[in-house]
């Protein structure tokens, strides 16, 4: 096992404890030299905040542990492409090498649709190493989304046996 699949895995099992709470699966760990420095999984739903994104959470963790705003040095790893929103903070936090896992078309903010952390126009860039652990980054997102997809089939179904019994107990009146 390499160095980058050792810090993904776990990534990934920051990201299993983001999908047994509810949320969408992703983990992030930052690296420094040898040293982790954080770990943490997305936790917007639990916290309501939109910005309460793995990465983001480990940046701030790793900027109060080392008492510094620069994290050049460090390595990012986390199992699904970084958003524009992450990719931003990466750039701007210094950080110079992100590992992810699987790639996100949808919002990818590193490679997929935008190219913000290798932006040759911007102050700062980051070595990007996709595709680290992929399968098994991919299969928590497909496992979690198809779960999510049974329990809002279960919930809608309960919903209309409700009503079902509800018209039913009016038409004997």
């Amino acid at each position: 096992m390499t160095s980058h699949e050792k810090y993904m895995q776990l990534a990934l099992a920051e990201a299993r404890k983001a999908a047994d709470i509810g949320e969408i699966p992703i983990g992030a760990v930052l690296v420094c030299g040898e040293k982790i420095i954080a770990a943490a999984h997305n936790m917007r739903e639990s916290w309501q905040d939109g910005t309460a994104h793995a990465e983001i959470i480990v940046i701030q963790e790793a900027c109060k542990k080392l008492g510094r705003w620069r994290l050049s040095g460090c390595t990012l790893y986390v199992t699904v492409e970084p958003c524009p929103m992450c990719s931003g903070a990466i750039v701007n936090s210094r950080i110079d090498t992100v590992v992810y896992g699987c790639p996100d078309v949808k919002a990818g903010g590193a490679e997929s649709i935008f190219n913000i952390i290798t932006n040759p126009n911007l102050n700062h860039c980051a070595e990007v190493v996709s595709g680290v652990c992929e399968e098994e980054c991919a299969q928590v997102m497909k496992d979690f989304f198809q779960r999510r997809r049974q329990e809002n089939k279960a919930r809608k179904q309960q919903a209309s046996a409700k009503m079902n019994c509800c018209q039913e107990e009016k038409n004997r009146l």
